[in-house]
């Protein structure tokens, strides 16, 4: 659990840092099945519902840049999502009420690969309320050298920022509209087992990895409860489906917040692919 130092100091700063969150066994189990989904996908040349593969003729483990819902791969995947410690920090920030928003597992290849530009994730998926967090998990030590997560602190008490390029909305933000209203960004570089937690309006980004070996993070996205999407009508059943703890409402939680519409876009598109029209 989080003591009130820690707490008070994601809601001042948008972010938080938490080592050990998972012992040496969970971590053990997680890369086993890791490495076998790496395995699978490394031996495709086009993305497909589980696997996003970057452009090229050659199938290689250095072009698969990310797996899918892996909750719904793996059962050791399910069982992190709702792991009681996490769970527990993450109430303790938006609520007793949990709802996974969304899953994923980012690879940053070796070379320089896998670089997100500065954007907020709220741009992406506005709700009726700000209690929506994304946690982080470090599979491996993760160092500076190989493109840990970077924040902005305090960004998530401000605007959101234009995410749009010419007209279409790619996923990024122009540094140039935040960077003399921000201190410098924090990087959190971190042990294997540590997680990373930021709000869904912290400005954030990460580097590419200069490493000779990939980094791995594996995120969930959770929503308080009470808070509901403004962009889809979500499907009653599927939205409730996501459910961690908590039982469904009728009555979402209205609070007063920027908000940027993410059209127009491309259908059945990525980050990556969207960020390269910068």
């Amino acid at each position: 659990m989080l003591t009130g130092d820690q707490e008070l100091f994601y809601r001042e700063n948008g972010y938080l840092m938490v080592p050990g969150a998972l012992d040496a066994a969970e971590l053990t189990e997680l890369r086993r099945v890791t490495d076998a989904l790496v395995a699978r996908g490394s031996r495709l040349t086009e993305s497909d519902p589980v696997f996003d593969i970057a452009p090229g003729k050659e199938a290689c483990e250095g072009r698969l840049r990310r797996i899918k819902d892996p909750q719904r791969q793996d059962p050791v995947y399910d069982a992190t999502m709702r792991h009681p410690k996490i769970i527990g920090i993450v109430q303790r920030l938006i609520g007793k009420g949990v709802r996974l928003e969304s899953a994923k597992l980012n690879i940053k290849p070796v070379g320089g690969g896998g670089p997100i530009d500065w954007r907020q994730d709220w741009s992406a998926s506005p709700y009726t309320n700000d209690d929506v967090l994304t946690v982080g998990i470090y599979l491996e030590d993760c160092s500076e050298e190989q493109g840990p997560l970077m924040v902005i602190p305090k960004s998530h008490r401000g605007p959101v920022f234009n995410h749009h390029h010419k007209g279409i909305y790619v996923m990024a933000v122009n540094p140039k509209d935040f960077e003399s209203d921000y201190a410098a960004p924090v990087t959190l570089a971190g042990k294997a087992g540590s997680i990373t937690i930021h709000h869904v309006r912290t400005l954030h980004a990460s580097a590419g990895n200069r490493m000779g070996k990939p980094r791995r993070l594996l995120l969930y996205s959770y929503t308080a409860i009470d808070a509901c999407p403004l962009t889809l009508q979500p499907d009653w059943e599927e939205f409730n489906a996501r459910i961690i703890v908590g039982e469904p409402t009728f009555r979402p939680r209205m609070e007063k917040l920027p908000v940027e519409l993410p059209v127009p876009m491309a259908c059945d598109t990525t980050i990556y692919i969207e960020q390269e029209k910068v």
